[in-house]
């Protein structure tokens, strides 16, 4: 797995924003892209390769988002900061917004955190990045844009001893307009085992950023968990990406995929 990289961040660079104008109806968001924890924080009072652990992040979610997104023409918004600095998928007042313990590991550097210390955190990531979703939505919205929401993750093939089964989750709520069709979809594949709100579920409040930007709006959304064992490497990731991005093609509405082929065709053409 990457290791742990060095590089100090500003507020306006801790989020990244992939084909902002992208013509699919869906926005991908990765809330767990990166284990990057910048110098001013050293390293959390952690030895490096706890770093590289998935507490630290989620691995092999971006790459399967990054090409699912060029794929389908979307829209993809990124973190750059890892979730033991501060995690982007909680709520302000979630006691693991930022993590005193990861799963069985104790954070020492988000241990008696000020108020201050925990509201330069939230400014540095969480607010930029909650605020750059805001805007894409709200900036498609008023072009008439369909929009739905999908957050891609990974999850680990044993948490806290407890072997995890599934090779991926679909996550959702009562709003199952695109979490329905989509698991469907995956349970026709042959040799894949399909969790329904497994690992995870609304209740363990992992359902944050949909509800925020999605639910919030009345926008179909959904939420993806692969175990990361299955996109450790270029290939596994290519196969899930290709795999998700099939399924996606076929849930889009007509007209938006008509309009995302013949944008690519143009694409195409100014190229050759």
């Amino acid at each position: 797995m990457e290791k742990a990289r060095r590089v100090s961040l500003a507020p306006s660079e801790t989020v990244r924003v992939t084909n902002p104008g992208g013509s699919s109806p869906f926005v991908l968001t990765c809330d767990h892209a990166s284990n990057l924890v910048p110098p001013e924080f050293g390293t959390l009072g952690l030895p490096a390769e706890d770093l590289s652990r998935h507490i630290a992040w989620d691995p092999g979610a971006l790459p399967v988002a990054s090409r699912m997104a060029d794929a389908l023409d979307a829209t993809l918004v990124e973190t750059r900061i890892s979730r033991l600095v501060i995690d982007c998928n909680r709520p302000l007042d979630a006691p693991d917004l930022v993590p005193p313990v990861s799963e069985t590991t104790a954070i020492p550097g988000n241990s008696s955190l000020s108020d201050r210390q925990r509201a330069e955190r939230i400014d540095l990531a969480w607010r930029p990045f909650h605020d750059t979703i805001a805007e894409i939505i709200e900036q498609r919205l008023a072009l008439g844009q369909e929009t739905r929401l999908v957050s891609v993750h990974s999850f680990t093939p044993v948490y806290k001893g407890r072997s995890r089964p599934w090779h991926i989750g679909i996550i959702h709520d009562d709003d199952r307009r695109l979490a329905a069709p989509l698991i469907s979809a995956l349970k026709r594949l042959s040799g894949v085992t399909v969790g329904v709100n497994e690992p995870y579920s609304p209740a363990d409040r992992v359902y944050f950023t949909l509800e925020r930007h999605a639910r919030s709006r009345g926008l179909a959304c959904a939420m993806i968990e692969i175990r990361n064992d299955e996109i450790s490497g270029a290939t596994g990731q290519r196969k899930w990406a290709d795999l998700l991005t099939g399924i996606f093609s076929n849930l889009e509405p007509e007209e938006a995929r008509g309009s995302r082929q013949r944008a690519m065709g143009k694409s195409v053409q100014s190229a050759s």
